[in-house]
């Protein structure tokens, strides 16, 4: 969910493309392509082409980014993990997690330069709830969220398939929350999954 009449643009990753030769997801890659694609995504704010007066305007005020992944099925298949069971949830919330994370590090990184998005100081109390909050699911806490009414499924290291990604996904939280408080963030909005 997110205000009327503003626009991402829209960028995948192909999870295949992150299965190393042993059939581990290689985390590195992973986060250098999230890296790159969200200054990518940034810097297409300026270029878009909205369909709306409106739009362009929140859309530049806000700078909303629609950063996603796909091919989900397939890696999970390529892993011999069942697409509905525990595991394929773990690892799709940890990918999810990782990507959003880190995308939103690469935003406040982006902010010390060059300042947050335009409309960050009147919703920057509620934009460091909600960062607060992803950080907490990805600590697996399943209490003491700030402002919910329904928790979240919070991410779960012990029996995960793939615990070093787990512990990427927390990293990236840490170092959001943190840049966050710092500088602000550049976009309002970094993922669509």
């Amino acid at each position: 969910m997110f205000l009327d009449d503003t626009a991402c643009n829209l960028a995948s990753l192909n999870l295949m493309q992150f299965r190393d030769a042993d059939g581990e997801f290689d985390i590195a890659a992973f986060e250098h392509a999230v890296r790159l694609w969200t200054v990518t995504l940034e810097i297409s704010v300026l270029m878009a082409q909205f369909p709306s007066k409106e739009i362009a305007q929140l859309s530049y005020e806000y700078r909303t980014l629609g950063l996603g992944f796909a091919n989900i099925g397939g890696y999970l298949m390529a892993a011999g993990i069942p697409y509905d069971s525990e595991e394929g949830r773990n690892i799709c919330a940890s990918i999810s997690a990782l990507l959003t994370g880190t995308a939103y590090t690469t935003s406040a990184e982006m902010a010390s330069e060059m300042g947050a998005f335009p409309g960050y100081q009147e919703n920057s109390a509620s934009m460091l709830r909600v960062i607060r909050n992803h950080r907490r699911a990805a600590y697996g806490e399943a209490v003491d969220y700030e402002g919910l009414n329904v928790n979240p499924v919070p991410l779960i290291i012990e029996g995960s398939p793939d615990p070093a990604l787990a512990v990427a996904a927390r990293s990236s939280w840490d170092r959001a929350l943190k840049l966050g408080e710092e500088h602000g963030y550049r976009n309002a909005q970094v993922s669509v999954i």
